[in-house]
């Protein structure tokens, strides 16, 4: 299979479509291929890399959908642009060139249509065009404008979300109070994640569909004060249409204020079309419940499962139901990680997956009769998506080397070829740090596998300075991640080993090692950490004189807690996100579910021995064993860790005398994510690295 260079074809612009008929929509931006002066990865540099995504398989089988977003650091802020790939004849077609970053882009069902949401006539709309992108119409003409949308298997209807006001702000309850700025509360769950609740819930509408538009929609959860998709991050993949175009399945968790904020019990729904009935599909299960996918067929119904209420990170089996009869089957009675990119084959025999295991995400299959599982890849990489196109499966990876590109892989001998290189043209002029899968006996005897990153052109006979790289979640993966923040081969180009452990508390290895980290945040995990770092600062090209320890979210608790407990081991300490007050943390948060479950019950409860052990490890309470300088960074709109944390362990450094620096984003939430605040980010973190380590 010949080579497609994307870059190349932006450049050499061989396909540019107008965007509508009048020419009226601002083009978007056309990268340079840069010439770099170093064959280092640099910040400068990593966001110049297109970041690919929306990968969507045409009916057919023969054509694939999908995004390239650039980022122009100038106008701080990035442009997406869509492309069709032909498996055939392996061309690529740029159909979009726009400032508009057109969203929720899918197939139409019959192959020849390209239906998107776009806010270029004031309000996200549903627009249409055709597959070389020209003839742009608006599709919805809705008041208010609608979030995302699915075509009905059949083309003919279409299902919609939408924003629904149904609670009253103080202006509303006080008309003569117009200019009144404030909120008046009585219950949990009044901000999530980085926004505060506007008063409106997304709620599913269904509506006829043609050619002229759509027509007579319905508000399928009418008057109820429920989100479907869920808030924050819930997407179309909770939602499902039935092959035959009668049934509606959706997740939606039907709980509010207090309740909702300490439960996680989210259902699988189904509405009947013709009956305007809603009845609930998993009843009786108490865990999450998401992420509906017919079979071909529509016999039954797969989905991820989790099996107890207040529990986020517990295994997401997969479960599959009759859609008639309701009978369950859990296919991951003997399999202990969990599912992603649910897909059934075409026969219904089979169903493919994506899982995490040892630290990469593999792509498996199970067999519906014998529910065995057979893994269909293994490498140092991470696949995240599963799709069929033409006998093969479409799928994005990445690795700790590579940024997202889009594979081909054989079912049968999980071999994979590359059919996107759209960042080839820089990535050919860097040279990447030695990735190394290293295992490390722990105190308890057990083996932990740390990663550990080389610096490009290591030389073995030098010392080197080491990060302790601490993740967060507390149960999110150590896998082959690119990141954009967090990037292992960007630390290493700066010269620094990376020490990156799979520690206790995350997955890939089992329910066990998986669940030991709550309500034990400052045990075995952190005497995993000093396994790894003292493991690998012990080589004679390491510094051991010259370590420090980094991370974010649950990591920045990590480097909190470190900061009183490491005996000297590190020389500086960076934390963003930080849980720094574990009290402060239990009464501010906004998913009381997640430090619920994970400390063992609230701080008041002297009773709860569990829980008082918990709020034991509680870094606040060791600030006068710090002794290291410590930069600290967090964002002011983080709820799940509000930013009052950060500024108590910034300002507690302070006043015990010891180095330290604050970084404050106004604009940020638990991560960062505009281009200026990611180079701001990155020149202080190693500025403040360098300063002690180097």
């Amino acid at each position: 299979m010949k080579k497609t260079y994307i870059f190349l074809l932006i450049i050499s612009a061989m396909i540019m479509v107008s965007c509508n008929e009048k020419n009226e929509i601002q083009k978007g931006i056309t990268p340079e291929i840069p010439e770099l002066k170093s064959d280092r990865l640099t910040p400068e540099v990593m966001w110049q890399l297109g970041r690919i995504g929306g990968e969507n398989v045409s009916p057919d089988g023969s054509r694939v959908l999908f995004s390239v977003t650039n980022y122009k650091i100038e106008d701080n802020k990035g442009y997406k642009d869509w492309y069709i790939y032909n498996i055939e004849d392996e061309t690529i077609q740029r159909i979009t060139n726009t400032n508009i970053n057109e969203q929720g882009v899918v197939w139409h069902p019959g192959g020849e249509t390209i239906g998107f949401i776009s806010d270029e006539s004031g309000s996200n709309q549903l627009w249409e065009m055709d597959t070389n992108g020209s003839k742009r119409r608006q599709i919805s003409f809705l008041e208010g404008g609608i979030n995302d949308f699915k075509y009905a298997p059949d083309g003919s209807k279409v299902l919609f979300s939408k924003a629904v006001k149904l609670d009253d702000t103080v202006n509303d309850l006080y008309p003569d109070l117009p200019k009144a700025n404030a909120r008046i509360e009585t219950d949990l769950m009044y901000r999530h994640w980085d926004s505060w609740h506007d008063y409106t819930y997304n709620h599913i509408f269904v509506a006829d569909y043609d050619e002229s538009g759509i027509h007579e929609a319905a508000d399928i959860m009418e008057g109820e004060r429920f989100d479907s998709p869920m808030k924050p991050f819930g997407g179309m993949e909770q939602i499902a249409w039935s092959p035959n175009a009668k049934t509606i399945a959706y997740t939606c968790k039907k709980k509010t204020g207090k309740e909702y904020s300490f439960s996680t019990n989210s259902e699988i729904w189904f509405y009947d079309i013709e009956k305007k009935t809603t009845r609930n599909f998993t009843e009786g299960i108490m865990g999450y419940d998401v992420n509906p996918v017919f079979s071909p067929t529509g016999k039954h119904l797969a989905w991820k499962s989790m099996e107890r209420d207040g529990y986020e990170s517990d295994q997401a089996r997969l479960f599959v139901a009759n859609v008639e009869s309701g009978k369950r089957r859990n296919l991951f009675s003997d399999f202990e990680e969990s599912a992603a990119s649910i897909t059934w084959s075409q026969d219904e025999k089979t169903i493919f997956f994506i899982s995490d295991i040892q630290a990469s995400d593999e792509i498996f299959k199970i067999d519906m009769a014998t529910a065995q599982i057979e893994r269909i890849t293994n490498g140092i990489h991470n696949y995240k998506s599963v799709q069929f196109a033409r006998g093969k499966i479409l799928t994005r990876k990445q690795s700790m080397s590579q940024p997202d590109e889009l594979y081909l892989v054989n079912i049968d001998n999980g071999e994979d070829t590359a059919i996107t290189q759209v960042n080839e043209p820089i990535l050919e002029q860097l040279t990447m740090g030695v990735v190394e899968k290293r295992w490390v006996k722990t105190t308890d005897n057990k083996d932990m596998l740390v990663w550990v990153i080389y610096p490009p052109h290591f030389d073995p006979s030098k010392k080197y300075p080491a990060l302790l790289y601490c993740q967060g979640g507390p149960q999110g993966t150590v896998s082959q991640f690119w990141s954009y923040r967090w990037n292992f081969q960007l630390m290493a180009a700066n010269d620094y080993i990376i020490v990156a452990p799979n520690r206790r508390g995350l997955p890939g290895f089992g329910m066990e090692w998986l669940e030991q980290i709550s309500t034990d945040y400052g045990g075995q995990n952190i005497d995993d950490y000093i396994s790894a770092i003292d493991a690998v600062s012990a080589e004679p090209y390491v510094d051991e004189t010259r370590l420090g320890a980094v991370g974010a979210s649950y990591g920045g608790f990590s480097v909190f807690y470190l900061a009183g407990h490491h005996q000297k081991r590190f020389s500086a300490f960076v934390s963003h996100a930080g849980i720094f007050n574990f009290e402060q943390m239990y009464a501010t948060t906004e998913e009381m579910w997640f430090v619920d479950w994970d400390l063992g019950g609230s701080y008041w409860d002297k009773e709860n021995k569990t829980a008082q052990h918990s709020y034991s490890f509680s870094p606040h309470k060791f600030v006068g064993k710090w002794d290291t300088p410590i930069l600290v960074i967090h964002g002011e709109n983080d709820y799940r860790i509000p930013f009052t944390q950060g500024m108590a362990a910034y300002n507690s450094a302070v006043m015990r005398g010891i180095p330290a620096q604050y970084l404050h984003y106004h604009n940020e939430n638990h991560w960062i994510l505009k281009p200026q605040n990611g180079l701001l980010w990155h020149r202080t973190y190693f500025k403040w690295l360098d300063k002690w380590l180097k």
